[in-house]
């Protein structure tokens, strides 16, 4: 009977949160086919719209260019995704397989810009980025994830629980350590792999600080800095701004929706949270 009822108020407090979840979803959803009307009365009540504003979808069109928002938006999270697997996988394998002059010192100052506010940053960036003469470019909006803190540490911890005997066959057989690092130890770390790609394409992703001061150019710039550019100095659109972050949603859905089974494997294997 307690274990009945210990189940119970468990599954009930994981419906309470999910719901707690999907509310701000729902409101979004719902008030992208309100009137500016309808989302500016005081009376909470009224949540479903009277007469659904489809006119607002077609509005938020014509404002944005989505195609080419979406295409700088991918094509920066690609990037990132691909140099941050990249680079994080070399320096997590070096710091954890390999002995080297400054290796303790080196990775003291990686965990060191672990933290250190990201903000602090992006003015030596910006220099960077301006002297390249890469400002309104994807490369530009991929530049400060080439190199990830964070993805050297966790691939680091992967390769550390990888027995060491593994090493010691592969040089018995005649294997160097490019030759040992990229078919042996490399793909038994896929999952911490899958999971770094995912913290990097979300953060990617909602990233609004950087591309609104690399890219101020419209055509340049991604999802996020567009929508926040859309507010207005005297009025706020409510219904085209929902209508605009709905449409901003959608390739992180489809994404989950094909990907959800390396999205639990990834998180569940890391031990974080998005």
């Amino acid at each position: 009977m307690k274990k009945i009822i210990y189940k119970t108020l468990i599954y009930l407090l994981l419906v309470i949160v999910s719901i707690t979840m999907l509310v701000p979803f729902l409101w979004m959803f719902l008030t992208a086919f309100k009137t500016v009307a309808e989302t500016m009365q005081v009376d909470p009540f009224v949540i479903i719209p009277s007469v659904w504003q489809t006119q607002n979808f077609g509005n938020v069109v014509k404002a944005m260019d989505f195609a080419k928002l979406y295409f700088n938006t991918l094509s920066m999270v690609g990037l990132r995704i691909l140099f941050a697997i990249l680079t994080a996988t070399l320096s997590g394998y070096a710091f954890a397989r390999l002995e080297f002059a400054g290796k303790k010192l080196m990775f003291s100052l990686v965990l060191l810009q672990m933290m250190i506010p990201v903000q602090i940053f992006i003015i030596p960036q910006y220099v960077m980025v301006s002297k390249l003469h890469l400002t309104n470019t994807i490369l530009g909006l991929v530049f400060p994830g080439i190199v990830t803190a964070f993805g050297t540490f966790l691939l680091r911890q992967a390769y550390m629980q990888l027995p060491r005997d593994l090493e010691e066959a592969a040089r018995l057989d005649g294997c160097n350590i490019p030759q040992t690092f990229f078919y042996i130890m490399a793909p038994l770390t896929k999952s911490a792999m899958v999971a770094l790609g995912i913290f990097t394409a979300v953060f990617a992703y909602k990233d609004l600080m950087w591309p609104m001061i690399v890219c101020p150019d419209n055509r340049a710039t991604t999802l996020a800095s567009a929508l926040a550019k859309m507010n207005g100095q005297y009025q706020q659109k409510y219904p085209e701004l929902m209508m605009a972050a709905l449409i901003s949603c959608v390739p992180m859905i489809i994404l989950y929706i094909f990907f959800q089974k390396q999205f639990i494997e990834g998180i569940a294997t890391s031990g974080g949270k998005l």
